[in-house]
């Protein structure tokens, strides 16, 4: 009997289960919904299901059918905690309208972790726009400014940024809703390359004695994305404006002095799903384990070779090395976007990530991951508005933000850092 007693104790997810459902049904009705959990809270992936199984029989019981097949109705619910408390969002999307229902779940429990603070990052801004920016690039002909429908090229005149050359990028397809990009330095070092959804752009800069101009050129494009260019490579020399992934080394560096004698690195590229906007888990060269979908990823220098960082559409962050996928604690409180910090401080690479969810004031915090948990090693800074974008700039030595600060104005940011 007292097995049966176990068996019969109330879960603890009940009360917030049933709270979350019962506003769920308020705004939808009756009918089917297609249900999505996302966990990005210290709540165990176990515990996951059995939450979902409340969700699924508290709906249920309203009239609502949760289901996971396709359906004109969705409910996506998050799973989000602060230092304090456990918040449960759900985002009901009936037909076209979309309404948010949360719930409070409780006090969290997440371990407090210490920053070691040895390092303090700063912001310099770079360059605003009225327009979003999805990436930027530094090069000797100018600043290249790549937006959902144009990219092009600024240089620097006595009153600020003037614009100059530019081309149009014509779309085949609707683009999602905050489209991300990439721009790459060619070999040259004056050049570019550029990705967004469906689209490549490319451009060269030419310097005569006699004229400076660029000629640019974009055209529909499903290649997969170059996220680390490879030694020896083709795009070798295209050493850091990854919006979505880098090594933290220098350009030219060498991790140790054996570098010299080993092979040339492919570069590693990864497919992009421009209706979904995320990568899609296939990447090249191909590894031993399929990678599941992910947002944003960086190549971490570890004690057996280079591992593959990744933020996963499910919140959950993992390290790709040795042919094995491992999550990595430490990151419920990061956002989809970070990339790789070469500053030469601590372990001489860190993470730089932004915070989660929609705060209108985001941060960036930097981190080392000796095992398989990160640890902070610096305070937050703060970037006043929403970060958009985040990669690491040529050379390894800095980090570039896109903030949106209010509904129509977006700043690049340059982000350093100083040991402590």
């Amino acid at each position: 009997m007292a097995g049966v007693a176990a068996c019969a104790a109330p879960s603890p997810w009940r009360q917030p289960a049933t709270t979350l459902a019962q506003r769920i049904a308020d705004l939808l009705g009756p009918g089917p919904a297609h249900l999505i959990i996302r966990n990005i809270s210290s709540i165990p992936d176990d515990q996951v299901a059995a939450i979902r199984d409340l969700l699924v029989q508290a709906l249920g019981a309203r009239g609502v059918s949760a289901t996971a097949a396709d359906s004109a109705n969705s409910i996506r619910v998050t799973l989000s905690e602060s230092k304090t408390e456990r918040l449960w969002v759900a985002q009901v999307t009936k037909g076209k309208q979309a309404q948010v229902a949360m719930v409070r779940a409780g006090p969290a429990s997440v371990p407090q972790v210490h920053a070691a603070v040895e390092l303090t990052l700063h912001r310099t801004p770079l360059f605003a726009l009225s327009r979003p920016i999805l990436a930027t690039l530094e090069t000797a002909g100018g600043l290249v400014v790549l937006e959902p429908n144009e990219i092009a090229v600024y240089v620097h005149a006595p009153d600020g940024w003037r614009k100059g050359q530019y081309a149009t990028i014509m779309h085949a397809r609707p683009l999602p809703r905050d489209p991300r990009g990439i721009l790459l330095p060619s070999p040259s070092g004056v050049g570019f390359v550029a990705w967004l959804p469906g689209a490549r752009c490319a451009g060269n800069f030419l310097a005569g004695s006699s004229a400076r101009y660029w000629t640019i050129g974009c055209s529909p494009s499903e290649d997969p994305w170059v996220l680390s260019p490879g030694a020896g490579s083709e795009a070798a020399g295209e050493s850091g404006a990854v919006a979505t992934a880098q090594s933290a080394r220098p350009a030219g560096g060498q991790a140790n002095g054996s570098d010299a004698a080993q092979p040339a690195a492919p570069p590693l590229k990864a497919f992009y799903d421009a209706r979904r906007n995320y990568f899609t888990g296939a990447v090249e060269p191909r590894p031993k384990i399929q990678l599941p979908p992910f947002y944003a990823a960086a190549l971490l220098p570890r004690p057996a070779g280079d591992g593959l960082l990744i933020g996963g559409i499910d919140g959950k962050v993992q390290l790709l090395e040795q042919g094995a996928l491992a999550p990595i604690g430490g990151t419920s409180e990061w956002g989809s976007d970070f990339a790789a910090l070469h500053s030469g401080c601590g372990a001489g690479t860190q993470i730089v990530a932004s915070a989660a969810g929609e705060a209108g004031s985001d941060s960036l915090r930097a981190y080392e991951v000796p095992g398989q948990d990160a640890i902070p090693v610096s305070e937050p800074l703060s970037v006043n508005g929403t970060v958009m974008a985040l990669w690491t700039a040529p050379g390894g030595g800095s980090l570039m933000a896109v903030v949106r600060s209010a509904p129509f104005q977006y700043e690049v940011d340059r982000v350093t850092a100083s040991c402590n």
